[in-house]
């Protein structure tokens, strides 16, 4: 079974079902001379093709494992053998829009759940959606049922756990999902979580949550800290909600947070994070006027995309800031690899004005995206990166501003210690269109870095053309190690043999 290839033999399954509900089709065609030679083709090809059979009931249920229930259910259909296996399965992927009627899909999952059907269910996955018909059901009606079936999943030793509910309403999450022994993942989008007095998980290693909503604060705090195993854990915060919220765990390593709204509101305290064992942190904060990260790992990931609350970033909407950013930015000191979005960066760049930069010094991988604007002030950042060996460098917005005469004339205020000591490669994301500004930018980093080994471009055709290759090769490199790479070279060239293609057939044409 170890050695068993499921891929190869859902295929065979997925066939042999095909072979089989053909076969029985043309059994009522008996009389026809036709059917007797398909049939004996159709017979001589599933005693070839149908290995499924011949498996043990646990493995045939173990392929079942991994289909959705209703195509499960279909099995039923290819032999007296295959009629009741599927009661076997341990595993529930039920959807509400597979079925005519709401009343039909609540009437087939009472018969699932029901618990002298199997001894364990391992996995369910209930996804719930409105149904326009005249079978309407009250949404009362459906948190009870939902209740219902979770309560008998849990005294079935649920492992896996995953309810999506209709966007327009929040379902209230049976509580007895606090309490469950043998929970390993837990998925819940759109729930309306009950006020969490006493949690118990503790075997609960993955946790995803998007827009639910919290009675209070220690609800969420509660359900994040009482989870000892606890290792991934992704929230999506509703746009609407303000509350602060504190991740405290001993034993999480990856946490990914979105909190995002259309709308400005008065104040949003923030985020706290506290996980000593974290190596992976992903932002995506807009909101949060402050995101305080306490006793992160050394040599932590960080994927940051955070606004501090701000709608305007210049020095005077910076200003006020100012103590938040520069709690984040020491709690975050320790990382070994930071991604930095364009205003995050400038929110930075302003911040910079006010304050000094805490020192990164075990960043050695740093990939940012930037406004053309800001530049000039990327040696300044760097400066706070000593022990920098890898940057990925991407500019946005840069169409118009590069063409801009004072974007010609950038210029950078000083070498960085990392280009002296550290710095190893650089890959610029950005497509390489041939203007002066871009050209410093090059020049700078092949002027100054001493120990770079390679440095990464994509030129555009019009770089090719306006002689950017002939003018990069005059650059005096202070490596000489350095070696300068052109990504993506194919598609340039069939644009400049296009375009050569295309200019000779007018130039024919016009003849």
């Amino acid at each position: 079974m170890d050695n068993f290839d499921q891929v190869s033999v859902s295929r065979n399954f997925n066939f042999v079902m095909q072979i089989k509900q053909k076969q029985d089709t043309m059994v009522v065609g008996r009389c026809n001379a036709d059917y007797q030679a398909c049939s004996k083709k159709l017979r001589e090809k599933l005693e070839e093709e149908d290995t499924i059979s011949e498996l043990p009931d646990p493995l045939i249920c173990q392929i079942l494992y991994h289909l959705p229930t209703k195509e499960a259910v279909k099995t039923s259909a290819l032999s007296t053998r295959w009629r009741n296996l599927w009661l076997c399965v341990h595993s529930l992927d039920l959807a509400s829009r597979d079925f005519p009627n709401f009343n039909a899909f609540v009437s087939f999952s009472d018969s699932l759940f029901d618990y002298n059907r199997v001894s364990c269910i391992y996995r369910v996955k209930l996804s719930l959606e409105e149904h326009d018909d005249k079978h309407k059901i009250k949404h009362v009606q459906v948190a009870s049922y939902l209740k219902s079936w979770i309560d008998s999943a849990v005294k079935h030793k649920i492992k896996h756990v995953h309810v999506r509910c209709p966007p327009e309403f929040y379902y209230e999450m049976p509580s007895s999902l606090y309490r469950c022994e043998t929970l390993v993942s837990l998925e819940l989008y759109k729930m309306n979580m009950v006020n969490a007095e006493f949690v118990s998980l503790p075997r609960l290693e993955t946790m995803a949550l998007e827009d639910c909503w919290y009675p209070n604060e220690s609800t969420f705090e509660r359900l994040v800290s009482c989870c000892p195993v606890l290792e991934e854990l992704k929230i999506d915060i509703a746009w609407n909600d303000t509350k602060v919220f504190k991740v405290q765990s001993r034993s999480l390593k990856r946490l990914a947070l979105v909190r995002l709204s259309p709308f400005k509101f008065g104040s949003v305290s923030g985020v706290v994070v506290d996980a000593p064992l974290l190596c992976s942190l992903s932002i995506n904060d807009h909101v949060s006027e402050s995101f305080r990260v306490n006793s992160l790992r050394s040599r932590a990931k960080l994927d940051v995309s955070l606004f501090f609350g701000l709608r305007g970033f210049d020095e005077e909407s910076v200003s006020p800031r100012r103590n938040s950013i520069q709690s984040f930015l020491s709690g975050v000191s320790s990382v070994r690899e930071m991604k930095i979005c364009p205003r995050t960066f400038k929110i930075i760049y302003e911040y910079s004005k006010l304050e000094p930069l805490p020192r990164f010094d075990c960043v050695s991988r740093v990939c940012v995206t930037l406004c053309v604007s800001n530049l000039e002030w990327l040696s300044s950042f760097l400066e706070s990166c000593p022990n920098l060996k890898s940057l990925i460098l991407d500019w946005n917005g840069y169409s118009k501003k590069m063409r801009m005469d004072k974007m010609s004339e950038i210029s950078f205020e000083s070498v960085p210690r990392c280009l002296l000591s550290s710095l190893e490669f650089v890959d610029i994301k950005s497509t390489i269109l041939g203007y002066a500004t871009e050209l410093e930018v090059v020049r700078y980093l092949l002027e100054s870095s001493t120990i770079l080994k390679k440095l990464t471009l994509r030129l555009h055709y019009h770089a090719i053309q306006d002689d950017f290759v002939k003018k990069l090769g005059q650059i005096q490199r202070r490596s000489l190690a350095c070696q300068v790479v052109f990504t993506g070279l194919e598609n340039t060239v069939a644009n400049m043999s296009s375009l050569s293609f295309t200019m000779k057939t007018r130039g024919k044409k016009e003849n």
